[in-house]
């Protein structure tokens, strides 16, 4: 459950983040409206991402784990097709849009996720 809470909060605050601070990255709903986006993306991370994950190990281990960049930002292309009111426009601010939701998914699970010794 705590993961799926930091995958949510991950995405919903990378959203932000990005909206606010990334040029080529726009929102034109309101702030809940951001919110549900965030939500959406962190429920397609906690869902979709780990049966692509599979589906793509040969690729990964092929790549050194480099695909994985590119499957978090086919998670965040995926919200920006499906969720009108959130433009990414071009793969530069799509790249910068995953590294900081991915950057915030690590950062937020390393202080909220349970370590069992």
């Amino acid at each position: 459950m705590r993961k799926f809470l930091v995958k949510i909060v991950s995405g919903v605050l990378g959203l932000w983040i990005a909206v606010n601070f990334l040029p080529g990255v726009d929102f034109t709903g309101s702030l809940q409206s951001l919110a549900i986006a965030g939500i959406l993306l962190g429920v397609v991370n906690f869902f979709v991402k780990p049966i692509l994950k599979i589906v793509t190990l040969p690729l990964r281990m092929l790549t050194l784990g480099l695909f994985g960049i590119i499957i978090n930002m086919a998670m965040v292309w995926i919200i920006d097709i499906f969720y009108s009111e959130l433009v990414i426009i071009g793969i530069l601010p799509l790249f910068w849009t995953t590294l900081v939701v991915w950057g915030l998914s690590i950062i937020l699970g390393l202080f909220f996720t349970k370590h069992h010794d």
